[in-house]
């Protein structure tokens, strides 16, 4: 069993290299906005409940993956650096499925702000993430959250093995997938 944590700011690319990683291996794409959209016709993400709904529905597809006799999942996070519940919260994803024999894999996307707005409004992103189609809110929220949140690491502060970092400024999406694939021969 093979977990691919895909990690980085908003619209750096996590969902689409996560799309092209999974049609390149038997591993399946558990991008973060598919339990956010599922619950967001219900309660706003940013609700207790709604934050609530969307751990309960993680954790259970975590669960269920990790036991699987599935090859293993990629699921795309963002981390905020800057806050102990998130590096609590990949370390207790990763103990999950480490706990049961699996590998896994940290990767970590860059792009600077300006390619990151660009990438907002792309067409595969508005189509997968419903949330994310009032352009102007969302450029807003990741305005917001850049200002925030330190979203990508310090040189040296990710120490577990199976670690890559790759910048995606004037990488296809097919290219980041392709250097994962090699690295740890999925």
């Amino acid at each position: 069993m093979k977990l691919v944590i895909l990690f980085g700011p908003q619209a750096v690319g996590k969902m689409t290299v996560g799309q092209c990683l999974e049609a390149k291996t038997d591993l399946k794409l558990f991008h973060n906005h598919m339990s956010i959209d599922f619950v967001s016709p219900f309660f706003d993400y940013g609700t207790p409940a709604g934050k609530r709904l969307v751990s309960v529905i993680r954790q259970e597809i975590f669960e269920e993956v990790s036991k699987s006799e599935l090859e293993g999942l990629i699921f795309t996070f963002v981390w905020a650096f800057d806050l102990q519940s998130d590096w609590n919260y990949i370390q207790q994803v990763s103990s999950l499925f480490e706990s049961r024999g699996g590998t896994v894999y940290l990767v970590e996307l860059e792009a600077n702000l300006e390619e990151r707005k660009k990438r907002n409004t792309t067409e595969n992103r508005l189509a997968h993430k419903p949330t994310k189609r009032d352009v102007e809110w969302s450029e807003a929220e990741l305005i917001k959250t850049y200002e925030k949140h330190r979203l990508n690491s310090m040189p040296g502060e990710i120490t577990q093995p199976n670690y890559m970092r790759i910048n995606t400024v004037g990488l296809e999406a097919g290219q980041a997938a392709e250097l994962i694939k090699k690295e740890f021969d999925l």
